[in-house]
């Protein structure tokens, strides 16, 4: 089992930072002129596939039998079951998945940080499986964007994040970005994932199962990589409490899941976008944990497009090994 894990940190390690001839090509309708779309009369579209339903929804309100009281402002996946367990994974109101913040560590008023809530999206229907939500450039931020969520055959979500940086507006020199899941009153508010103590050794740890628990909204609230080093400079007083609020942990590898009435949520990246494992006890409210992450642009450059790829996927949980093989056949995939 040592073997195992030791060769897999390995291939994590080597793809770190790599960047393939896919990721300079265009990928949503935001870098590609050749995608196709249209779009629908509704905010949201249903994908199904497989035991899946995932509904994508723009930053509307929606009440009616699909969507029974959605809040204006979160977008992504507003619900998300599948054969096994019909209930929403997701708190109806909110969302998962879902564009949180933009932000550059400046402290800022509440509607900017929050500006993917804010600035309208337009829903695009790409094809029965695959949907986009496009945000022009924001007010503030200047930031454009294009968030593809692909339903895949075997239920698994994909999600590609395309964005472009239209001006020089983030002071720090970094753009900050933040999705979030807010998950609908789960047995246990924890995640877990394979870590190492936080004690500043950066050579090849050996990883063990870390059960990540945060006594409090914005404490102990991110979990890094082992070997991220990076460091981004942020006002004493930003709001965003959740953001730099480091735990005491560290993963080894990028994925991480939570159970809920049965079923394991589990959210796996690539280890070359350096994303942030983030937690919340309440971020939906009690008893509703926000189970997010972070991703990060250093020394960014105007009108150049950034891409982060993840993927989700919703299945009974059996056990902690099986949550760790299907983990590890999606970052094969997403290193291809």
């Amino acid at each position: 089992m040592k073997t195992r894990w030791l060769i897999l940190s390995l291939v994590i390690l080597a793809t770190a930072g790599h960047e393939c001839a896919a990721d300079r090509a265009g990928v949503t309708s935001l870098t590609n002129g050749s995608v196709r779309y249209v779009v629908p009369d509704k905010p949201y579209v249903v994908l199904k596939r497989g035991d899946v339903e995932a509904v994508i929804v723009d930053n509307r309100a929606v009440d009616d039998d699909v969507l029974p009281g959605h809040r204006a402002g979160y977008s992504g996946v507003a619900s998300l079951k599948q054969k096994r367990q019909p209930r929403n994974v997701f708190v109806p109101a909110y969302a998962g998945l879902n564009f949180e913040h933009i932000h550059d560590g400046t402290t800022q008023d509440r509607d900017v940080l929050f500006e993917p809530r804010r600035v309208p999206m337009e829903l695009r229907r790409i094809d029965e499986y695959t949907v986009e939500l496009y945000q022009a450039p924001t007010k503030t931020w200047k930031l454009e964007s294009c968030s593809r969520y692909r339903l895949l055959p075997d239920g698994v979500i994909e999600l590609t994040f395309e964005c472009i940086p239209r001006s020089k507006t983030f002071r720090n020199g970094y753009v900050g970005l933040f999705w979030a899941s807010y998950i609908n009153q789960p047995e246990s508010l924890d995640i877990h994932f394979r870590g190492v103590g936080d004690t500043g050794d950066q050579r090849e740890p050996m990883a063990k199962w870390v059960r990540g628990v945060t006594p409090a909204h914005g404490r102990l609230s991110t979990h890094l990589a082992f070997n991220d080093t990076r460091s981004f400079k942020h006002d004493a007083d930003f709001p965003l409490s959740l953001v730099y609020n480091r735990s005491r942990h560290r993963y080894v590898e990028p994925w991480y899941y939570g159970v809920c009435r049965g079923m394991a949520l589990v959210q796996v990246f690539r280890a070359g976008d350096g994303v942030r494992l983030t937690q919340s006890p309440s971020g939906g409210g009690g008893g509703n944990p926000a189970w997010d992450f972070q991703w990060f642009i250093p020394d960014y450059e105007v009108d150049k497009m950034y891409r982060l790829v993840m993927r989700a996927a919703y299945v009974p949980y059996t056990s902690q090994d099986d949550m760790a093989k299907l983990a590890s056949a999606e970052m094969r995939k997403l290193a291809q």
